[in-house]
């Protein structure tokens, strides 16, 4: 039987997704490694510095593997690494073998699963595997359901080097210190991202949350009162929260800085845009997305990128840093003041530039 056709354990797939980055730590030996603090790395760039992993590893024959270990329940949560710890989420179901079923296929039905799950955010030595500690964010019926290629913990992690934030989504929003002592925790309430065209296709929660200075910021775009916000990290009391019109996404925020203002940068369909990090002002819009907004914007060459895909659009768009008001393209323009070049079609429905 293929992968796509039979269900996989996801406890396996997390265990690839440690092999992954400990394939890399096993070519290091002693030296020093960036750290790896949310979705995508420093400033969502993907690029560890210093850095020069193996190409080639081998599973069964241990050829460049450090170490492995098991993590029970599904996540497609990354692990994230500050200095000689590892942090990463999962969520257990009641079910003993719950439905996991990856490929390429097309389904819109979400997954019925209303058994009593237990969401956990684990820490691991980076050096052998072993479980530093482990912690119960919540347990209860998921109040959203999820599709069968998604999980009910799909936010990567976020930590500062003294606090590690989880999302859960609708389960809620978790502090914790690097022991592992709860600082706070938020309920944002029912956060349901699925197709709006089938408001019943119920898929999962997916934006992870992004440390920046002392704030933690999230980027809820779901069914119904899509917002963006911003918490104390210390606190958890909320800084700033902005209304959003706009349909579920996926997409994780990205943060720059340019010429001494800072800017959190967000994909989407209707609302592609930055926002003023300091008090949530908006600096610039655009709509004009495919309608499943994925893939995390990208800062480089004083330009920002963002993509997306599905429906009547698939854009690629190269927007100048300086980026001011509404930027949004008319039908038949490629690109105006600020945007610099444009691809209608050619886009991409999941990953990041």
């Amino acid at each position: 039987m293929s992968r796509k056709e039979k269900p996989m354990k996801r406890s396996c797939l997390i265990e690839w997704a440690l092999f992954i980055f400990f394939i890399a730590v096993s070519s290091y030996g002693q030296t020093e490694m960036e750290n790896w603090p949310g979705f995508r790395g420093p400033f969502a760039r993907g690029i560890a510095e210093n850095s020069s992993p193996p190409a080639i590893w081998n599973i069964e024959d241990g050829d460049n593997i450090l170490w492995k270990i098991e993590v029970p329940g599904l996540g497609f949560s990354s692990p994230v690494i500050w200095e000689d710890r590892i942090f990463l989420t999962t969520a257990i179901s009641g079910l003993e073998d719950p439905e996991l079923k990856v490929g390429l296929y097309g389904s819109v039905d979400p997954v019925e699963d209303e058994t009593i799950h237990t969401w956990k955010v684990f820490c691991y030595n980076k050096k052998n595997g072993d479980l530093v500690w482990e912690k119960t964010a919540c347990t209860g019926i998921p109040k959203v359901k999820r599709h069968p290629k998604s999980t009910h913990a799909n936010p990567t992690v976020a930590t500062n080097g003294k606090y590690v934030v989880a999302f859960f989504g609708s389960e809620g929003l978790y502090c914790y210190d690097l022991k592992g002592n709860l600082i706070w925790k938020k309920d944002l309430g029912i956060l349901d991202s699925g197709f709006f065209i089938a408001p019943e296709a119920q898929w999962g929660f997916a934006s992870s949350p992004v440390i920046y200075k002392d704030r933690v910021i999230v980027q809820c775009d779901v069914q119904e009162n899509s917002f963006i916000a911003v918490f104390d990290i210390n606190s958890g009391e909320e800084i700033w929260r902005k209304s959003r019109d706009e349909v579920p996404t996926w997409s994780t925020p990205t943060i720059h800085t340019f010429e001494g203002n800072t800017q959190i940068i967000v994909n989407g369909y209707k609302h592609i845009g930055g926002y003023d990090f300091e008090n949530g002002k908006e600096i610039w819009k655009m709509s004009g997305g495919g309608d499943i907004p994925v893939p995390t914007p990208v800062v480089a060459h004083d330009l920002i990128y963002i993509n997306s895909a599905h429906g009547k659009l698939s854009p690629v768009y190269a927007i100048k840093l300086s980026a001011r008001g509404d930027i949004s393209l008319n039908e038949n323009m490629t690109s105006n003041e600020y945007v610099v070049w444009s691809i209608r079609k050619g886009g991409s429905y999941m990953l990041t530039p």
